[in-house]
Parts: C-alpha cells; structure tokens; sequence
C-alpha cells in the first residue's frame, strides 16, 4: 500500500490534504449557441440550477478569427457556439452575470487573446478590479495541429502570443488559468490513454520552456498552468489515469525547470466526460455512460468537471438535457459519500500497479518526443498525429470485430421508438447577428479603427506584450476579426504539411 499522503509530492493521491470534503469540485455546463443573448439564457438557467461555474462554446467562426459577416463563416454562425465579433457581443453573453463571484472558463485557443481581452474589458465596465476575476482561457494552441484544426497562426507566433498572455495574467489578473493544456481533444481524436497523458504534457513542456525563454520564471507562471482532461471508457484506467498525471507533472517541473514552488508543481485539471462515447441509438444509456465516466474523474480527484448530456450525439443539449447531466454531478457530490475520502481508491493492488504502469509508459512517449527535437517538431514531422491515428484505427477495428462492444451499436440493438427532441437553431437570430456586425461597422468611427490595428501591427513586429494593444483595440470598437487579420498580415496562416 502506497505510504504517500493526499496533499504531498507528486500529488498522485491528490492536490490537496482534505480535497472534497473542504471544497467540491467546481461543476461546469459547457454551452453556447445561435446568440450571445441566447446563449446568456442558459447560463442563467445553468446557474439558477446549481452551476458553480460557466464554460463557454464558441462558434467555428469565432474560433478561426472570422466575424459573423465574413464570407468564410456561412453556414457556421451559432452553430457549434456562440458567435462573438464585438464587445458589444461579449457585453450581451455575460449580461447580467457577476464576474466577481462566477469562474468562468473559455474554450477558445488561436483567438485566446482577443476573448481575454473582451472579457477584461466587460469586467471593467461593471467596475471590478482585474484581481477579482477568476476563470481560464484554453489557450492550447499546439493540441490544435494535432487534433481540431482550429489555428491560425503558425506554432512560433502562436507561442508568443501564449507567453504574452502569461506574462500579462501574472501582472495583472493572478487569479486567471492562463491555459488548459488539453488532453481532451486528443483522446477525442482516438489517442490511447497513455497517449492522452504523453501527448499533453509534452506540449505542457514546450509551452513552459517557451515561457522560460521569454525570462518568466515558472515558480510564478506554473502556479497558474491548468489541464484539461477527458473522462472516457475504461472506468479503472481513468482513475489511474488522474493518479498518473499528478504525478508526471509534478516530477516534469520540479526535475526539468528546478520548480520549488509547491503550488507550481501541481497539476490542477477541468474534466469532461467522453463526447466521443455517446451514442446516437438509445440516447438514454448516455447517461450511464456519463456518470460512469463522471465517477472516475471524481474519484480521480479533478478540481473542475462537465458531464456531456444525453443527447449530444444528436444535437447541442436542450435545457432537460443540460439539467439532467448537472444533476448527474449533483448526486455524486451529494448523496454518493465519495467527496469523505480523498482518493479513496489508493492503495488498491490494481489502482497502484495500473497508475505506476501509466506513468512509466507515458514517460517513455515523452523521451520519445525529446528526442524528435520537442512536441512542436514531433507535431511538424506528423509523429504525434499519425501515432493517434494508429491508436484511433486498432479502437474502430476492436469494435468492428466486436472485440469491443458498444450497447446499442455493436449489440444489444433494437429500434427506438421515439424520435427525442433535440435543441434547435433559430436561423432569424443568426441572420440579425451578421447584420448587427455588418451595421456596426458602418457606424462606428473607422479612422479610430485603423489607428488601433495600426498600432497593433506596430507592437507585433516588436518584442513589446501584444495585450496591452489587444485590449485597446476591442475598447476601441475593433472587431475580433480585425484584429485576428492584423496580425495574420503580420505572422502568416499556418499550412497543415
């Protein structure tokens, strides 16, 4: 039995001595869709429910750095989230809601900084001190060659822009996560869980040393690095899988970059159950699926967790969907026990054996990388991308020979009698959203515009913290899409080889 205590190094038993029973984990509802008004609805209907914390979808075209009247973002407006152009667009989504007293967490990764900076700006509308705001930006630029697309930029300016946001969150929001090192999309995308492990902290190195070589000291911005998680099948190996990643991190930081810092060596991580598990037959055993998973990221000890809603294989959830995987996390935390006992599968012959063999084989991967120069060379050279799309086809194949069975997919089949509702998209909303961008910018002062881009472009060819400018900008009516073509002008768009 492991003689290692909940609170100490490496953390495999957990971050903190006591972990639930002296605060839960913060239970978020990722959604966004069709508006920023919306949208704002159900964050209110999230929180009026029991959320303790927003998570924000963002559309494709805010993602990519396109407005909602650019011709690339037909088709795309409010589809997968929320479309958000314009201050006035952020101003809306978070209407109403306290910044002060709401963690907010932002998936969003090449338009990171631009997000930010919409949201310091509706903050020091309400008049709140920037060291008031909680919350995190994704911000996880290099899981995107690997697993989404969702880049802009190549990796070199991209990681400026990443230490930028670092350096500037240290100084003046030191409560913000600076990143989400994401693990997430890349199991999604078919990696093992090894890989998930190996593949993310190897991007976790690279974005530290980026950081180091900036001149910041990782006793300071590694107090504020997070991760990303995903919670899948396989309910012991998930458990271990949490263990495992405590630990790699911790020991990564304190024998890579001399870390003496106690809150700078732990892993802090945001959890959400596997999207790629739901089904689009029988809808109703996803939710076995997702407590299942949801169990093992508590029992695993995540500081932070969203459980995916029954109907996500079909469509964005309804509001009886979203209700019913927060409660989902609701009987855990209350009426389960489990939060009494921190890392109450510690000690376990089998918990032990699989963490410690999961630790080992992703600190293998992880030499594997250092030797191809470093995740953004193995990332260049397609090893990481080919090695999950190996991972992804021996998975398909298991489940095709029935190796792996699927209910409701692979056996146990039958026909679902009842087609179930499914979220809509109001197509007039969207419609008023690309012409309320297309009328804003007629009316706003243009001179004023171009002199804020202008001077953006100034500051990204200097060494000069790119927020700053940012952050003028969007005051300045500037656009998202404006500012991501500024500095496409500057930096160049990335070419997937």
């Amino acid at each position: 039995m492991t003689s290692e205590k909940p609170g100490r190094f490496p953390f495999t038993r957990g971050i903190h001595k006591d972990m639930y029973r002296q605060r839960l984990w913060t239970m978020r509802q990722y959604s966004g869709f069709t508006s920023a008004e919306e949208s704002n609805k159900r964050y209110k209907y999230l929180l009026a429910n029991g959320v303790t914390g927003l998570s924000v979808a963002f559309d494709l075209p805010t993602q990519i750095g396109y407005d909602s009247d650019h011709p690339m973002s037909k088709g795309e407006v409010g589809k997968v989230g929320v479309p958000i152009s314009t201050l006035e667009n952020m101003e809306s989504l978070l209407d109403g809601i306290p910044l002060d007293k709401v963690s907010t967490s932002m998936t969003i990764n090449s338009t990171a900084a631009i997000l930010l900076a919409f949201y310091i700006a509706v903050a020091e509308k309400q008049e709140l001190s920037l060291k008031q705001l909680k919350g995190t930006i994704q911000n996880d630029i290099l899981k995107e060659y690997i697993a989404r697309g969702t880049y802009i930029y190549p990796p070199g300016p991209s990681l400026r822009i990443i230490t930028d946001i670092f350096e500037f969150c240290d100084s003046h929001i030191p409560q913000w996560n600076t990143i989400s090192i994401s693990g997430y999309h890349i199991r999604e995308a078919g990696s093992s869980a090894v890989q998930e492990l190996a593949f993310t902290f190897a991007n976790g190195i690279a974005y530290v040393q980026a950081a180091v070589d900036k001149g910041l000291n990782p006793n300071k911005f590694g107090r504020r690095l997070s991760f990303f998680f995903n919670a899948h099948n396989g309910f012991l190996t998930e458990i271990a899988k949490f263990r495992a990643a405590r630990q790699i991190w911790a020991t990564i930081m304190k024998d890579r970059f001399d870390v003496t810092d106690e809150k700078a060596l732990k892993c802090r991580f945001h959890t959400q159950t596997g999207g790629s598990t739901l089904t689009a037959s029988q809808i109703d055993n996803n939710v076995v699926r997702t407590t299942i998973q949801a169990l093992s990221a508590v029992l695993g000890s995540t500081q932070s967790l969203h459980t995916n809603s029954r109907d996500e294989a079909l469509a964005l959830p309804t509001d009886k969907s979203a209700k019913l995987a927060l409660r989902t996390q609701q009987i855990i935390a209350h009426e389960s026990d489990i939060p009494e006992y921190p890392d109450p599968f510690g000690g376990s012959h089998v918990i032990e054996s699989m963490t410690a063999d999961l630790a080992e084989e992703a600190t293998k991967i992880i030499k594997t990388i250092d030797g191809l120069g470093g995740s953004v060379s193995a990332i260049e050279q397609g090893y990481i991308q080919n090695e999950i799309s190996r991972s992804a086809y021996e998975y398909q194949k298991n489940i095709d020979k029935k190796n792996q069975i699927i209910v409701g997919v692979n056996d146990f089949i039958d026909e679902d009698t009842l087609e179930p509702e499914t979220q809509s998209i109001d197509h007039d909303k969207i419609h008023t959203q690309i012409n309320s961008i297309k009328s804003f910018k007629q009316q706003r002062n243009n001179d004023q515009v171009k002199l804020h881009l202008d001077s953006l472009k100034l500051k990204a060819q200097s060494p000069d913290n790119l927020m700053p400018a940012i952050i003028s900008c969007v005051k300045n009516t500037c656009t998202l899409g404006e500012i991501s073509d500024t500095l496409r002008d500057i930096y160049g768009e990335y070419q997937d080889s």
